[in-house]
């Protein structure tokens, strides 16, 4: 399923198509280059979840926790790990598998421990500096 995103005001939109579109899944995995817009979705996504909390990048903690009418929801940014071991400690397992619903920025750093099935969101930065958004079960 491909959308696209001419303004920020779309994204409330999108946000809601992602989560009919991801049905029972609680895994997300966000891909696209540096700038174009993942954390700027994810803010949106996270009020479409209901989240009345400020949401902010996790790129220092590698982690932030929400709570959502859905439960938990974490946020992950992986772009500053410097090794796998990081996640390990981090306890990764317990977020991926713990129920909650997890969004994923930079996942190529943690490829090997995502789970089997997830929703993969990628966004396309087009010639007119609008946004694709590329949604897809994995």
């Amino acid at each position: 399923m491909e959308i696209a995103v001419k303004d920020l005001s779309d994204l409330p939109q999108v946000a809601s198509e992602l989560l009919e579109f991801a049905s029972k899944e609680r895994i997300f995995i966000f891909e696209g280059e540096m700038g174009a817009g993942k954390t700027t979705f994810i803010k949106s996504f996270c009020k479409t979840l209901g989240i009345e909390d400020v949401v902010s990048s996790p790129t220092y903690s590698i982690v932030n926790e929400y709570e959502s009418q859905n439960g938990p929801v974490f946020h992950f940014d992986f772009y500053r790990i410097k090794d796998i071991q990081e996640a390990y400690d981090l306890g990764y397992e317990e977020y991926f598998y713990g129920g909650g619903i997890c969004l994923i920025e930079w996942p190529e750093r943690v490829a090997e421990l995502l789970p089997d099935h997830f929703v993969k969101v990628e966004i396309f930065v087009s010639e007119g500096n609008e946004r694709i958004f590329s949604l897809s079960k994995v």
